[in-house]
């Protein structure tokens, strides 16, 4: 963990090392790379996805299924993940973003298999990986790609990390919240990147984190912005600032029509 690492974050990892322990004991990590030799389904290319739907001028959204979140609580009581995934697929997602943290965002790791037999977009496991036997469960579950959290690893772990997920044919996102964690992501050979508009000591959120900080990224790494994006005028603000692809979750999870909203934030 880095010296630097928010409070929030701490809990969240102290915590999360408990769960690795426990799931080790259930099921050892050669037990995991053994299912993962015998998988016939190949990973559907989260990152190429994007890369398409950018190529193609469509508003690459990663859609977020979400039920809650420790600065929120329970975003939303009637929580259905299959049901909310199959709406995102319906209305011009991307890709989808799966939250399997138990404990601080009430996820699941079974969501990605419930939600990678109906739908068929690519699925990103949303969690705190601290340990590679994540990686390698995330496979398992039917990830297509992980979050890896730049506060919370240092440079050897981000590297180490993303070479155990390529060659398990994983895609990785590395989200980086500062200038410091940007320089030290854009030293791993990693080539998405996503700015996470959130401050994660305060939880207050800013548009111009993803804008300060994409002035930092060459071109060929692709940006996904994360948090606070709420309209198809903040999309379009931050398409301007140099961002390629949206991770949204709460604004459409809050509302009545998910599907609706969806579009109005794909839309002009």
């Amino acid at each position: 963990m880095t010296t630097n690492t928010p409070d929030i974050l701490k809990k969240i990892v102290s915590h999360k090392h408990d769960e690795v322990n426990a799931a080790m004991m259930a099921a050892p990590i050669n037990d995991l790379k053994a299912r993962i030799s015998d998988l016939e389904d190949m990973t559907r290319g989260f990152e190429r996805h994007l890369r398409e739907a950018v190529a193609s001028d469509w508003t690459a959204i990663i859609a977020e299924v979400k039920k809650g979140s420790p600065s929120k609580g329970v975003i939303r009581a009637d929580f259905d993940p299959l049901e909310i995934a199959e709406i995102y697929q319906d209305n011009g997602a991307t890709c989808l973003s799966v939250l399997t943290d138990e404990k601080f965002f009430l996820g699941h790791l079974r969501y990605l298999a419930l939600i990678r037999e109906t739908v068929s977009l690519p699925l990103l496991r949303k969690d705190f990986i601290c340990d590679p036997y994540q990686i390698y469960e995330a496979r398992v579950a039917g990830a297509d790609a992980i979050l890896l959290i730049a506060a919370m690893l240092d440079l050897n772990q981000l590297r180490e990390f993303h070479t155990v997920a390529q060659e398990i044919h994983l895609d990785v996102l590395i989200e980086v919240h500062d200038e410091a964690e940007m320089e030290k992501a854009l030293k791993t050979d990693c080539t998405l990147i996503g700015v996470n508009n959130r401050n994660l000591r305060t939880f207050a959120t800013d548009l111009a984190t993803t804008g300060r900080l994409a002035r930092m990224i060459p071109s060929e790494r692709l940006l996904v912005t994360e948090s606070g994006i709420s309209s198809r005028a903040d999309i379009v603000r931050l398409q301007a600032d140099g961002a390629k692809a949206f991770l949204i979750g709460e604004s459409m999870i809050r509302e009545n029509d998910i599907g609706a909203k969806l579009q109005e934030l794909l839309n002009d």
